[in-house]
């Protein structure tokens, strides 16, 4: 009984929606869970943290004209597919960003949204019946859970969820204390308690993994409504208890404001380039706003901060800084970019950028780039704002990020006195965004003077000499270490291929090793290279890790390169900056091509292969990593921030 699916042909096409406050949700195109992070509500209930799964799918069954179609596949432990035949998919599109499924019933045509109502925890699907020669029948099974997102729900003997039926909804609350209820309610048709436990679906992409494959679920109920032609039913699924008097549907209309607000800002910042913008970038400018979430802190309710990626990453420093000119300022939304700034700015610690933000808890700074991409992002606002009176709140921070680093701050964290460079680095842990670990053992540790860190901390030096002129402080002891590092960054010549040494006087000496980080010598606003290396730098990036689609992590010249990301998850954080492309990293090779080699139309012509994958992994949208190896399969979190941000911003710069 296997039936012939989306994971059977191969075409696992997934989707996103976003609330804003941290609430997601996802899926595939035929409704199957692929992973345990699918879901229709993923309530965030302490935004954007406290991510909980409550409506994990629902199960249709439409009867029109005597016949009857399932429109959900569902996957079992036991191997069985059910139905055994795929769902009568005719279409599926994005519209904004609402995801639509047009399913072929005969000679009747059925439409299904999903959307999110702004900012709140609330699911919301329609229904309609674009064509019929005469009504259907639809009916819905609602499948519940309460479980952090993270986890995995095995039922217990004698557990049972507390389901009942009030004031003409269905609430669903979990057989334990919880913060959170689930409401189900539908603005037509009937409904009905069931509470049956289903036990056994299957997670295909957590088998892979060589992780808990396997989850119970609750089937809380069903709705059930007849459309005729023209018609439509709406189902919400919220954490709140809406009047049933309430527009259960508003929120498709408050979703299509959204993004045409989202849209508008960025043609209003972009008057001149937009008409000829390929409707890539187009829908990209859409994705950039599923990352950018409110994050409220005691000081500052009103914040805004950026999730790393979808469906399991948090907001975290590192990602945000990197993200943020190309999500917010190239987007047109300068006002949101100065809260994410500020927002983080206030959780500068020892000169230090947190590298995540709990809900409860300290903040971890386990990072030790983060700081300086915070120093790049303030550059990037004033360059794209002018809004030099943000000086006034910024540059003591950035004053104290370059203090803290020249003192010494955690984890080894300093600035050699001989050279001026930024060494940093303690046993078993990892410090630079090549941060994967398989049990004890750092997998790319980079004790040392990383090549990038110090391709930051130059252009950091550079930002804070032209900024402090403009809050009336001195620009010269700035400008004396720039000088300083720039002389000292000779010391990265001799890599492999012509290009620049990895990290220098590491534990072990200097590491050769044919890697990425060296671009960001090219690419950043302010280089250290004179003309002849950087173009040698980026010809050798060329040559051993470009991609169609990103640079890959290590040559695969080199004895250590990985150039499959697969297996259970020990293989693959050891292939994660093994060999795994990045995608984000084309962002800052294209800005060095141009830079090295005066062609901006070419530079930007290297983004056209990933443009064009927008419907290959998840809708609208661009992943994390593929692999190093043709076809360059992708791989990782379908929706990755800096992915989509440094997509955007390097294609507005070279426009």
């Amino acid at each position: 009984m296997t039936a012939r699916g989306d994971l059977e042909s191969g075409l696992v096409i997934e989707w996103l929606v976003t609330s804003g406050n941290g609430a997601f949700a996802c899926g595939t195109r035929d409704g199957s869970l692929l992973r345990k992070y699918d879901g229709l509500l993923l309530a965030a209930l302490d935004g954007p943290a406290e991510r909980t799964l409550l409506l994990v799918k629902v199960d249709e069954t439409v009867t029109y004209a005597g016949a009857t179609y399932e429109l959900s596949t569902n996957r079992w432990r036991s191997g069985v597919v059910t139905p055994q035949s795929s769902p009568p998919i005719a279409r599926f599109y994005l519209e904004g960003t609402t995801p639509v499924w047009q399913y072929a019933l005969g000679d009747a045509l059925l439409e299904k949204r999903i959307t999110m109502k702004p900012d709140a925890n609330a699911t919301v699907i329609r229904y309609a019946l674009l064509r019929g020669a005469s009504p259907a029948s639809i009916g819905v099974k609602a499948i519940v859970d309460y479980r952090d997102f993270h986890g995995n729900t095995h039922a217990r003997p004698g557990e049972t969820f507390r389901i009942d039926d009030v004031d003409g909804a269905i609430r669903v609350r979990p057989p334990f204390e919880a913060p959170a209820e689930l409401w189900l309610r539908a603005d037509r048709g009937t409904r009905a308690v069931v509470n049956e436990w289903y036990f056994g679906y299957a997670l295909p992409a957590e088998r892979e993994r060589g992780l808990d494959d396997t989850e119970d679920h609750v089937h809380a109920g069903t709705f059930a409504f007849e459309l005729a032609e023209g018609e439509s039913a709406t189902l919400r699924a919220a954490t709140d208890a809406m009047p049933a008097a309430g527009a259960i549907d508003i929120a498709f209309s408050l979703r299509s404001e959204h993004d045409a607000a989202t849209i508008g800002a960025w043609e209003a910042a972009h008057p001149a380039i937009v008409a000829n913008a390929p409707t890539a970038i187009r829908q990209l400018v859409l994705a950039a706003e599923q990352f950018v979430v409110v994050r409220s802190l005691p000081e500052m309710p009103d914040g805004h901060s950026i999730v790393a990626g979808f469906p399991w990453f948090g907001d975290w420093g590192r990602d945000a800084m990197i993200s943020l000119p190309g999500l917010l300022l190239a987007t047109g939304r300068p006002a949101i970019a100065r809260s994410v700034l500020r927002t983080f700015g206030r959780l500068i610690d020892g000169g230090m950028l947190p590298n995540t933000i709990p809900n409860r808890g300290a903040a971890s700074y386990n990072t030790v780039d983060a700081a300086l991409w915070f120093v790049d992002a303030v550059r990037a606002y004033v360059d794209s704002t002018r809004d030099f009176a943000a000086l006034d709140e910024f540059f003591p921070m950035l004053r104290a990020i370059v203090d803290e680093y020249v003192a010494g701050t955690r984890y080894g964290i300093h600035v050699d006195p001989a050279d001026g460079l930024v060494a940093a680095g303690e046993p078993g842990l990892q410090l630079t965004w090549m941060d994967a670990k398989v049990g004890d053992r750092v997998v790319t540790p980079r004790m040392g003077k990383p090549v990038e860190i110090n391709a930051l901390w130059y252009n950091a030096l550079c930002t804070l000499a032209e900024l402090a002129p403009r809050v009336a402080a001195d620009s010269e002891p700035y400008r004396a270490r720039a000088d300083s590092v720039r002389r000292s960054f000779s010391r990265y010549r001799g890599g492999a291929d012509g290009g620049l040494l990895d990290v220098i006087d590491g534990p072990n000496g200097a590491d050769a090793s044919i890697r990425p980080n060296q671009i960001f010598a090219v690419s950043l606003a302010h280089s250290p290279l004179e003309d002849a290396t950087q173009r040698a730098v980026v010809e050798t990036c060329a040559r051993n890790l470009l991609t169609p689609y990103g640079l890959r992590t290590l040559a695969p010249s080199d004895p250590a390169y990985v150039g499959r990301y697969e297996g259970d998850v020990a293989s693959r954080d050891g292939a994660y900056h093994q060999g795994t492309v990045w995608p984000w990293l084309l962002g800052p090779y294209a800005s060095a091509h141009a830079r090295a080699f005066g062609d901006s139309a070419r530079a930007r012509a290297l983004l056209d292969p990933l443009l064009g994958r927008l419907d290959v992994y998840a809708l609208g949208t661009l992943g994390e990593i593929c692999d190093g190896d043709a076809p360059f399969t992708p791989r990782g979190a379908f929706a990755q921030a800096w992915t989509v941000g440094e997509v955007l911003r390097v294609w507005h710069e070279l426009a």
